[in-house]
């Protein structure tokens, strides 16, 4: 049995344990009294905030309930926010405001009932005195997503997406050219430089790409979608920023790199080596990463790109948490703790409009941390799900493309429901191009005003959870999970099922099934199928494309780099293919070739010792 059927086992037990529990609070009156007593403390210990109406509310919302089975199978089964399982939240508090409480100093009034401070004796301020101890700012859940054209073009998106937020949350889309990891000089690329992503050959693009920011700062996270070439252009991110804040910056570095070789294998199709060295390379930068970055995510494990190829959600969760239990096998293999990986992995989830996207975070951040815990042995930050969440890109469509926006707001809702860390929305625009800046700029303000404007996250954890429909869908979500497991299962393990293309032809299914019921009526798409406007024309779009002096420019850079790099490059890359040779961890040596060589220039000598992807038949 792999680790994953023993998963399975973990889970079903431990529901068997929370139910054991309940039944001993409801037969056993000391147990039963203890944990009536916890939920007393726990109850007088939420405070109270008060909305900008007046209006006086709790800061944790609990179910109403009062007898000790009832208490215990909350408690357990789900937990408080922050609790095993994390069913309600991975964190204690996600998006509440800043907790504020009047700090009032012994000796500070006076005679006639006015505060030294500017305050009257009621507490309120005057004369701009705020009265109250100042709030640490919470880190907006919001990441924004760009790549387009060259490293400049794209850095001054982020510039102008960024120019508002406390935190700079950038996401990096890469062209197809470098997704591939292929330079930008090769034959028959030149078109496809910078569409549809931003083109990166070099370190010295990758400098352009983020300059401005202060990559060392504790506000500041990059996150990188790319899982091919990943290692090679992790490296050249960590050459970047210490070309500029020198090597000390290093420990500092925050953010993600996508670097999710089974998702790719699964349904994305962007794998340059085949799957063993792959998985060699980025477990190699996994195991130094955890080991040198303590801030940065090494792989970000993927379903997004499982539920854009067409997956149903249950697909989506299953494969994405099978994955994740394999990579945290694979480093466990490599010598390290769950304790000492765990808490440097990160997930990366689709949310569409179908009813199982109510709870498919919540249940899979219980699957996942009971896992960890019961059959790797981790603790409570090994346990956490930490997951980014975005809007679903196939759930747009061109047809009268303005209800998008209620789509996608619909869908950041269904997110923010679940406890997401942070969140991407997509723009309305997309079916059409790459967004532009008045799309994408609407499309940033959907979450600021869900999350700054609106009162239903800021006030009350747990707001919207617990209602009997989202418990309903969450026992048959998690039921319809572990049901996938016992397949994978049955064929090996993660790796085995990949052998036997069952990931692959079960998305495919369920694409085939998708586009039927769209055609056929029985799944709606307001303005496609229903509702349709049969006098609608087509809005004109501008589209954005990289013009061609652009691009022979990105060529010409990256052929002076060539030339001034050329000793070094070949020296570095000979370094390099000597250490794949061998067991030893090949990514430091991949961080001096990243100095010196291109992307295409290092996946091209490593493709002549390891060899290229085939697709499995």
């Amino acid at each position: 049995m792999s680790k994953l059927g023993h998963v399975v086992e973990a889970v079903e037990n431990y529901n068997r344990f929370v139910e054991d529990e309940v039944k001993r609070a409801r037969s056993d009156k000391k147990f039963g009294r203890q944990m009536l007593e916890r939920w007393d403390e726990i109850k007088r210990n939420i405070k109270i905030g008060t909305a900008p109406t007046g209006l006086k509310l709790p800061r944790l919302a609990l179910p109403e309930i009062d007898e000790a089975g009832d208490i215990t199978r909350y408690l357990l089964g789900e937990g408080l926010p922050g609790e095993f399982p994390y069913l309600s939240g991975a964190y204690r508090e996600m998006y509440l405001e800043p907790w504020q409480e009047p700090k009032i100093e012994l000796g500070s009034f006076e005679k006639n009932g006015r505060k030294k401070n500017g305050q009257n004796k009621n507490g309120h301020a005057e004369n701009g005195a705020s009265g109250l101890t100042k709030p640490k700012q919470a880190e907006e859940p919001t990441r924004l997503f760009s790549g387009l054209m060259l490293a400049e073009d794209t850095n001054k998106r982020f510039h102008f997406l960024s120019a508002h937020q406390r935190s700079k949350r950038l996401s990096t889309a890469f062209d197809g050219v470098t997704l591939y990891g292929i330079d930008s000089d090769a034959d028959g690329v030149l078109g496809k430089i910078g569409e549809g992503g931003v083109a990166v050959d070099t370190v010295e693009d990758m400098m352009r790409l983020y300059d401005g920011f202060e990559l060392g700062s504790p506000n500041f996270s990059a996150s990188m979608t790319i899982s091919g070439p990943a290692p090679i252009i992790m490296a050249m991110y960590i050459a970047a920023a210490k070309r500029r804040f020198g090597p000390e910056v290093v420990p500092n570095l925050r953010g993600t790199i996508q670097a999710d070789i089974f998702k790719e294998v699964q349904a994305q199709n962007e794998t340059i080596f085949p799957t063993e060295a792959s998985l060699r390379f980025l477990g190699d930068m996994m195991e130094w990463t955890t080991r040198h970055m303590p801030r940065w995510y090494p792989v970000s494990i993927s379903g997004y790109h499982i539920g854009e190829a067409g997956s149903t959600p249950v697909q989506q969760a299953a494969y994405t948490l099978s994955n994740g239990f394999a990579y945290a096998e694979m480093m466990a293999k490599r010598g390290l703790s769950a304790d000492e990986f765990g808490p440097r992995l990160s997930f990366f989830l689709d949310c569409g409009l179908d009813v199982e996207y109510i709870a498919l975070t919540r249940v899979s951040r219980r699957i996942w941390a009971i896992g960890m815990r019961d059959v790797f042995g981790a603790g409570p930050k090994a346990q956490l799900f930490k997951v980014h969440t975005q809007t679903s890109g196939r759930s747009l469509i061109a047809a009268e493309f303005r209800n998008n926006l209620t789509r996608t707001a619909a869908e950041l809702m269904l997110a923010y429901m679940n406890g997401t860390n942070s969140s991407h929305s997509n723009s309305a625009d997309e079916p059409f191009t790459t967004p532009s800046e008045e799309w994408i700029r609407l499309s940033a303000h959907s979450q600021a005003i869900l999350l700054e404007e609106s009162g239903i996250f800021k006030h009350v954890m747990n707001m919207l959870s617990g209602s009997p429909g989202m418990k309903a869908v969450e026992r048959a979500v998690e039921a319809a999970i572990l049901e996938e497991f016992r397949q994978i299962e049955s064929l090996g393990g993660v790796m085995g099922a990949v052998e036997n293309r069952y990931q692959r032809s079960q998305i495919q299914n369920a694409a085939h099934r998708y586009e039927e019921q769209i055609y056929n009526g029985t799944r709606p798409m307001i303005a496609l199928n229903k509702y349709r406007n049969e006098h609608e024309e087509m809005p004109e779009f501008e589209l954005a494309r990289t013009p061609r002096a652009k691009q022979q420019l990105q060529v010409h850079r990256l052929q002076q780099f060539k030339k001034k790099n050329a000793k070094k490059a070949e020296q570095a890359l000979e370094k390099l293919i000597g250490v794949v040779e061998t067991d030893e961890n090949c990514f430091p040596a991949l961080m001096e070739a990243a100095e010196v060589c291109s992307l295409g220039q290092i996946v091209t000598r490593l493709q002549e010792v390891v060899g290229r992807f085939r697709p499995m038949v």
